[in-house]
Formats: C-alpha cells, structure tokens, sequence
C-alpha cells in the first residue's frame, strides 16, 4: 500500500502545479462573492464612498482600478482628497460595481506605498482607459514621488444587498455583520479600533 500512495501523492503535486500556473495567467478579478467577480469582470468604473467622522455616508465618487489576483482592489487618489483623508483616519470604503447603482459591497481600505505596486498601477492603469494611455490622467511616477497621489487597496469584506444605493448623509452600513446585529454606528466601530491601536 505504501508503494502505491507515494506515486499518487507525486500525481496530486503536479496537479496542484498546474493549477497554480493556470492561475497565474488568469485575468485577476478582485471580489468577495461571485456575484462581485461577474460584475467586475465588466466594469470599468467603481464608486467609492468613505464614511464621515457623524457615521454618515460620503458622496460616491467615481475611480479608475485595478484587480490583483488575491482578491483585492486598487486605485489611486489624491493626497489631499477627502477619500484619503477618511482613509486615514481607519474608515472603511463602500464601493459600487460598474455604476453608482451597481452591486455594492463595504471593504477595509488601507495606504499602499510600496514601489512596485506604484508601478503596477502605472502600466496598468494606461493598458485599461485610454484616456490614461493618451497621458491626460493616470498615476505617474513623478506624482507618487511628489507625494500628490496615494494608492489605495481594497480588501471586500461583506456584500451590501441588492439595490443598496448611495444615500450620502444617512449613515453608513457596518463593516461585520456582527457591528449591524448590534446595532453600532461605524463610526464607534472605527473608534474603538483605533483606540485598540493606540493601546
């Protein structure tokens, strides 16, 4: 028996190789369902709201993105932008697929510096909008070095229900779940994280 489960353990690792060279040349699509990963097989744009220091809601606005193959998203902003400002401070992102009344879902979102992504996001970003290809807009290496514009990454956490629209001013839904059920505003939720950070 012994003789007979080595060579099938041998087979399973080469399976699992090429399984994993396959992946690698798979077009990435970042998404916490599968409803997520069809819509953003097709969209070319998300709409991003932040949450305000009341627990409101922001206003949508519409980015440019990419997707990596771990399930993540990333875009650029400015520095000085609101969305980075919010960000900073720890609040999560609510994001729209494809329109600003596409499928929905609220993510952690955190600064990225790391060189190599920057230069991920500058050849990607001009191989997806042409617009970026025509070097009106984009991410471009002096911006980053200048300090001008910041990336972001988006980790899904949770689908929002179909048909979540964006309702700036009312407040925000909860990062878990859990955070809905019982009822606690985000922005305590933000809070007292960042006060376990502190501690």
């Amino acid at each position: 028996m012994k003789y007979f489960l080595h060579p099938v353990s041998q087979l399973f690792a080469v399976a699992a190789a090429f399984i994993a060279i396959a992946a690698i040349g798979t077009p990435a699509i970042a998404a916490g369902s599968a409803r997520d990963a069809d819509a953003l097989a097709d969209a070319s744009y998300l709409y991003i709201a932040t949450v305000r220091k009341d627990g409101n809601q922001s206003t949508a606005a519409r980015v440019w993105f990419i997707a990596t193959p771990d399930g993540q998203i990333l875009f650029d902003t400015n520095t000085d932008s609101w969305k980075a400002k919010r960000i900073a401070r720890g609040s999560p992102v609510i994001v729209w697929i494809g329109s600003a009344t596409g499928p929905a879902f609220i993510g952690k979102a955190e600064f990225v510096r790391d060189p190599q992504i920057q230069d991920q996001m500058i050849e990607a970003i001009p191989r997806k909008y042409w617009l970026a290809r025509m070097g009106l807009f984009g991410p471009k290496r002096a911006k980053f070095e200048a300090g001008q514009i910041i990336t972001i990454r988006i980790s899904p956490e949770r689908d929002l229900p179909d048909g979540f629209q964006s309702q700036p001013g009312t407040p925000a839904p909860g990062l878990s779940e859990r955070a809905v059920r019982q009822g606690r505003p985000v922005h305590s939720v933000v809070q007292s994280r960042l006060r376990c950070r502190k501690g």
